[in-house]
């Protein structure tokens, strides 16, 4: 049996971690972690949503009498006897909130998007609450609605600006004079490219459990990307103290960004606990979870060229997405190649068409896999134009420095994840010509594509303390939404202060603990983990001073770059024999813990002339039956550059997450709506389609070495979006050279291929 890594790096280690498997693992395949629907809570009530039949319009009547008859029905709530609550939009604005006037649920009759609540049934248990759900009585009056990209173009206009923006940059200033290079060009290209709806569809079901505690006190288990965000969310719509709001989600079931706003189970929960003052959980279904966040329609036109030499040219990239009728979400699409690809005459532009929808929200490399879809592929068809090899055009465009902001990278090593990616997939070994390749009755087909994402990093504080034990315990309001959020932190703490695992405490996914942003874009180890280290160190100081004032201590007159923290003992470098206990020095504080809190914050003026991004590159192997044309993927590898590796085997699982969905995305997902009534017809996972085990074959990744000194004090990029980004456009090229039909809409269906 082999030993478990301790998670502490040893002197002159690799510049990767450990690869620690989760701490929680345990828990949770054991059915002994809790999620926010499973919480055990006395004196529980259950509700049940009531959904719009109709996508526009509003409500003519109401009548929920015989709901209210039916035995065990406690209250039936909808805008007509609602609370009187927060009114103006900045009050129920959370921290992801685009611009426009934020959704408020039963605030009015009318409806804007099909499948909106307008009524919760709140009963005695579950089954009550359902089935007197369906003995609400609603009359609307019915209006056209508009749900649809394709057909309603013609209502494209430029979204509204506001605090979102800041995340969202809207495409740049043109440069040059795209259209004369276009014309001149030696070779070009131009796409259109299309995907529908996709839908997040983590496996937890979004539930909240109010706790009702009195005095205006609540508890709340949520599923949240934020345990803060919706802390202020609520203290603000129902207008209670925030330290009378707890928000808990230590254990959240998948999430990809549904979870980073507060979605209207929370309204719902809330406003009856507090109503009722009863504790109270709601939970959706599936088909509910279809009535809300998702990633939007987008249609993108790009038009590319270049040189006989092979150097771009031209970049013009258009997008359009739907947002709501209420709210101006947006993504970056259109900004994505000249980040990449030098040129000296550029068009970005980006427009939204509001639609009878719920807003979308950001869903795992939102606008960075819809985005590089269209550019990787258009580099691809540009390649083919020129006869020159895919990855050797990308390799003679390629720059060291951004060329969108003339700003060198803090690092890139996107040249490494070309070359050991393509030797992974066996590029060299490819027919370059299109429908050559071939193996019994099986079309064989290579692709690749480049990928790149942001490196974020948001403010954190984190509390930190060693016991009467010597035990290191950390607290900070972050999530764990099933990356290894738990077992990266704890490795991070464990090392800065040289202890083992198990002498860490990790706290986490409270509202109550120091602030902590939401946990996505990929910002989480950058954010919390940067904390525990700034933390940690300045308790370091703590602990020197403390040590140094004990009486008798053998560390008076030590040179503090002398000391070393190591095994729980405070000792120095070049003499191990002269060592305090870390609990000896709580002892010598008569017992009390000593601590300290502090918050980090990104480097913004030192990064300032430098940009920052994470890089990889996919290459994938697919097979064609030449009969049927059914697609399988049959190797797929993404390289990634993203610094300091600290947990090899979760990023690795985040990783390998993403190159399944990308699958999914590029083969399988859809939700499909039905204009004449503005609904999804197949809100299940029945019929939207996901990968399944037979789906799936070899899988490799490759994390390349990449130091980054600059980019954090733990030199850190995130992973869980990166992965997502190359490699659907690496499928839809692999099919391209396959049978030598390019099919520009996601997802890919065999029929197109006939």
């Amino acid at each position: 049996m082999t030993k478990e890594p301790t998670g502490r790096l040893p002197v002159n280690t690799d510049k990767k971690g450990q690869p620690i498997s989760r701490l929680e693992g345990k828990e949770k395949v054991t059915g002994a972690a809790k999620y926010a629907g499973e919480y055990n809570v006395p004196d529980l009530l259950y509700g049940y949503v009531v959904g719009s039949t109709i996508t526009k319009g509003r409500i003519r009547r109401l009548d929920v009498s015989d709901a209210m008859a039916f035995p065990g029905v406690k209250q039936v709530f909808t805008y007509e006897n609602r609370p009187r609550l927060a009114w103006f939009d900045m009050q129920y604005a959370d921290m992801d909130a685009p611009p426009g006037s934020v959704y408020k649920p039963l605030h009015h009759a009318e409806v804007k998007f099909n499948g909106e609540p307008i009524a919760l049934v709140v009963a005695d248990d579950f089954e009550t609450a359902r089935y007197a759900s369906t003995l609400v009585y609603v009359e609307y009056e019915e209006e056209p609605s508009k749900t649809t990209l394709e057909s309603n173009l013609g209502d494209a206009r430029d979204p509204k600006k506001g605090m979102a923006t800041i995340l969202r940059p809207p495409p740049p200033k043109p440069t040059g004079d795209f259209e004369s290079a276009y014309d001149r060009a030696s070779a070009k290209t131009s796409g259109t490219f299309k995907h529908g709806t996709e839908h997040h569809n983590p496996i937890e079901l979004f539930a909240t459990t109010t706790v009702y505690e009195g005095d205006g006190k609540l508890t709340i288990y949520d599923k949240t990307q934020g345990t803060v965000n919706n802390q202020l969310y609520v203290a603000n719509v129902f207008g209670l103290k925030y330290r009378n709001v707890r928000v808990v989600a230590p254990f959240v079931g998948g999430a990809f960004g549904s979870g980073l706003r507060p979605q209207y189970q929370l309204f719902l929960c809330v406003m009856a606990a507090l109503e009722l003052k009863r504790n109270v959980r709601v939970t959706l279904e599936r088909k509910q979870m279809f009535s809300f966040c998702h990633r939007p329609q987008t249609i993108q036109t790009t038009r590319f060229c270049a040189e006989t030499d092979g150097h771009i040219t031209g970049l013009n990239h258009s997008a359009v997405s739907e947002t709501s009728t209420y709210e101006d979400y947006t993504e970056t699409v259109s900004n994505w190649s000249h980040r990449l690809y030098p040129s000296p005459n550029t068009l970005f532009e980006y427009q939204v068409v509001p639609l009878d929808v719920h807003s979308p929200i950001d869903m795992r490399a939102p606008g960075g896999s819809t985005g590089m879809h269209a550019i990787e592929c258009t580099m691809d068809q540009l390649a083919y134009a020129l006869g020159i090899d895919p990855l050797e055009f990308r390799l003679l465009n390629y720059s060291d420095n951004d060329p969108s902001e003339q700003k060198p990278f803090t690092s890139k090593a996107l040249k490494a994840c070309y070359e050991q990616a393509a030797a992974k997939i066996g590029w060299d070994q490819r027919n370059p010509q299109p429908g050559s390749m071939k193996t019994g009755n099986k079309l064989i087909g290579y692709g690749m594509a480049t990928g790149i994402w942001d490196a974020y990093q948001f403010p954190s504080r984190v509390e930190a303390y060693i016991d009467k034990e010597g035990k290191l315990h950390v607290n900070n309001a972050t999530t764990d939404i099933g990356t290894g959020t738990l077992t990266v932190m704890t490795q991070i703490a464990a090392d800065t202060l040289g202890l083992r695992l198990e002498e860490v405490n990790f706290s986490y996914g409270d509202s109550k603990k120091p602030f902590s942003m939401f946990q996505g874009g990929s910002s989480t180890t950058a954010s919390t983990g940067v904390a525990i280290v700034t933390a940690v160190n300045a308790l370091k100081q703590k602990l020197i001073k403390a040590a140094k004032a004990m009486k008798g201590s053998v560390l008076t007159d030590a040179d503090e770059t002398n000391i070393i923290f190591r095994d729980g003992l405070m000792t120095m470098k070049d003499n191990p024999s002269i060592s305090i206990p870390l609990k000896d020095i709580v002892a010598a504080n008569k017992g009390r813990a000593i601590k300290t809190t502090n918050l980090a914050k990104p480097k913004a003026i030192k990064l300032r002339k430098y940009a920052k991004a994470t890089h990889s590159a996919a290459f994938v192997k697919v097979e064609v039956d030449v009969s049927l044309r059914t697609i399988n993927v049959v190797h797929a590898v993404t390289a990634v550059a993203a610094g300091r590796i600290i947990n090899p085997k979760t990023a690795r699982s985040q990783i390998l997450g993403s190159m399944v969905w990308s699958i999914s995305k590029a083969l399988r997902e859809e939700a499909i709506i039905d204009e004449r009534f503005g609904k999804y017809i197949n809100p299940n996972l029945a019929e939207y389609h996901i990968p399944v085990h037979a789906d799936i074959h070899d899988l490799d990744v490759i994390f390349v070495e990449e130091e980054d000194a600059l980019i954090n004090e733990l030199g850190v990029k995130g992973v869980g979006e990166i992965g997502m980004i190359a490699m659907p456009a690496a499928i839809s090229n692999a099919i391209f050279h396959a049978t030598g039909k390019r099919v520009n809409d996601l997802p890919i269906h065999f029929e197109r291929l006939l």
